[in-house]
């Protein structure tokens, strides 16, 4: 059992009866002479999807679900449906758009390292690894001699997702991207 701390983004708690995944943490330090940091979690639950916020000391325990998480690949979009296949026994796992709307930005056919959280045989939300690589579809012309470290602009990615670039990146670069704070790392290896 981990203590409220120790949960990060992605991580399933059995909380109240309820099976929920961690979308989201904010670390809060109150004013006062009663110590300890407070962990303001955004929840959502497995099976409805409802949205539950709550707030835990740092030394609360919580108690961890019983999931797996399965190595998946983006298969095909059927209308709001995005259909990953297992990449060891092809099974198929549906997820709803809006359950997967942040990480389904930095996923196509290619991503590799995408798990889907699978909780008692459902399919419940994608757990992205911390980079992925995606092309630059359309962003300013590059500007010869710019420097790495000069100044940025907006680029959209093969995915829809729009981030800030070096004035060096031009379309069509492939690049690497941290999933975690959706900034640019570098140009992706050839």
């Amino acid at each position: 059992m981990p203590k409220a701390s120790e949960v990060k983004k992605g991580t399933a708690i059995d909380f109240n009866n309820r099976v929920l995944v961690v979308k989201d943490i904010v670390r809060s330090v109150p004013q006062g002479r009663a110590g300890g940091s407070l962990y303001r979690m955004r929840l959502y639950d497995v099976v409805t999807g409802a949205k539950v916020d709550e707030t835990f000391k740092d030394s609360d325990m919580l108690t961890l679900a019983d999931l797996t998480r399965r190595e998946v690949m983006l298969s095909y979009v059927d209308g709001d449906e995005y259909v990953f296949m297992d990449n060891e026994d092809y099974t198929p796992y549906n997820l709803n758009k809006d359950a997967i709307a942040e990480e389904i930005q930095f996923v196509n056919e290619e991503t590799q390292g995408v798990h889907v959280i699978v909780i008692d045989g459902a399919p419940v939300g994608l757990d992205l690894p911390s980079s992925v690589e995606l092309v630059v579809e359309e962003t300013d012309p590059s500007i010869k001699g710019a420097s790495a470290s000069a100044r940025s602009k907006p680029a959209k990615l093969s995915t829809g997702l729009t981030i800030s670039v070096p004035e060096h990146i031009s379309t069509g670069d492939r690049i690497r991207i941290n999933t975690v704070e959706h900034k640019f790392m570098g140009r992706a290896e050839k």
